[in-house]
């Protein structure tokens, strides 16, 4: 509250005593701006803020509303916010006075002040990396991501991505299932479930590692909060992989954000041909690393501890076909390839190109396309 004299008025009384928390909750829901940093230089901020004579604010060159926001703040969306913190144990509000308050994420230029935490805050801590790509990949795209994501958590490295379809849960998913920790940041409330179909997997990451949000409660999934979190994932993680990006992908965006904050950037290429392969390639003529397998990525992060334990030296396993299905295999283009160019090609029958086919697809070799077509994913000298 402010008054018109230099005399503070009385702290307003808070549903729970959460000691300053509750003063940097108020000011995070402030109207958006960048003075934050502005007024939490002052003395005693942010509590000082809220005992502070409007004439005195006004003299600081704050913005009209943010004065009458500072005057009359919402204390009934805190009282939320501290419900939500004290209904489940696993939930967690730091802010960036807090000793738990990621220190990568600190360095950055403009750090969330408030972070919202549901899970372990300590996955937070550990040497992340993170992994962004298209909603709509290739099913090879998205194995690529869930392998990446298995043998590099397998590692030790947190996997760190933004929960939306495709890519990002492949990442968390391959995380997940190899036992390894992940972190997900949001763009809603943490009361929020975005897309709702994750809602499984939501629970999933908070029980492996961690779900984030820089959103108070209540927050719905507005676009702009997206491009705004792909900062914290960036922030978070020591380097991005992109394994599958148009050229006006979100992805690219994440990718600018960690080259501004000087991290490593990886991308993974594909085919001349396929569209999600081109903000990949475009990454790389830009100067992001080119990433055929997981040691790629152990190379530059070598100077990291703990990194390198586990990693397999030929990147991410798959099964070998048998001799026949090889040369077979040999036929099958990185472009769509049809069974009839097939069964012309290696002399087989169609019945038995189609069963190898199917078992090259199984042990992820190749991939079908929707028009009944196979390219080839993996290479075998």
């Amino acid at each position: 509250m402010c008054s018109t004299s230099s005399r503070p008025p009385a702290s307003p009384p808070p549903v729970v005593d959460n000691g300053d928390l509750r003063y940097w909750l108020v000011l995070l829901r402030a109207p958006p701006g960048r003075q934050w940093r502005q007024l939490l230089a002052r003395p005693e901020a942010p509590r000082s803020l809220f005992h502070e004579p409007r004439a005195l604010l006004e003299g600081l060159g704050l913005k009209a509303p943010l004065v009458a926001y500072l005057c009359t703040p919402d204390w009934a969306g805190v009282d939320r916010d501290l419900a939500w913190l004290s209904a489940e144990p696993d939930r967690s509000i730091m802010t960036l006075a807090d000793e738990r308050y990621p220190a990568l994420l600190r360095e950055i230029a403009s750090p969330p002040p408030v972070l919202f935490v549901m899970g372990d805050p300590a996955a937070l801590a550990g040497l992340q990396l993170a992994i962004v790509g298209s909603r709509n990949p290739t099913q090879a795209g998205a194995r690529t991501a869930r392998d990446f994501a298995a043998a590099l958590s397998t590692a030790g490295l947190t996997i760190t991505s933004g929960l939306a379809v495709g890519i990002d849960a492949a990442s968390h998913r391959g995380a997940i299932d190899a036992g390894g920790k992940t972190v997900a940041v949001v763009g809603t409330g943490l009361d929020q479930v975005y897309p709702r179909r994750h809602a499984g997997l939501m629970d999933d990451v908070a029980r492996a590692g961690a779900v984030v949000s820089e959103f108070p409660v209540g927050t719905p999934p507005l676009p702009g909060h997206f491009p705004r979190r792909n900062r914290i994932i960036s922030g978070l993680s020591t380097g991005v992989l992109v394994v599958e990006a148009s050229l006006r992908s979100g992805s690219l965006i994440t990718a600018r954000a960690a080259l501004d904050q000087g991290r490593e950037v990886f991308a993974i290429p594909g085919s001349i041909h396929n569209p999600m392969a081109r903000g990949c390639h475009a990454l790389i003529k830009d100067g992001a690393k080119l990433v055929e397998t997981v040691a790629d990525i152990v190379e530059e992060l070598s100077g990291f501890a703990g990194t390198t334990a586990g990693f397999a030296a030929s990147g991410v396993p798959v099964d070998r076909p048998d001799p026949t299905a090889l040369r077979l295999l040999k036929y099958v283009a990185w472009e769509p390839t049809s069974v009839d160019t097939l069964v012309t090609a290696s002399g087989m029958s169609a019945d038995e190109v189609a069963y190898l086919l199917l078992d090259l697809e199984l042990k992820g070799h190749v991939e079908s396309t929707p028009t009944g077509c196979y390219c080839r994913t993996t290479y075998d000298e």
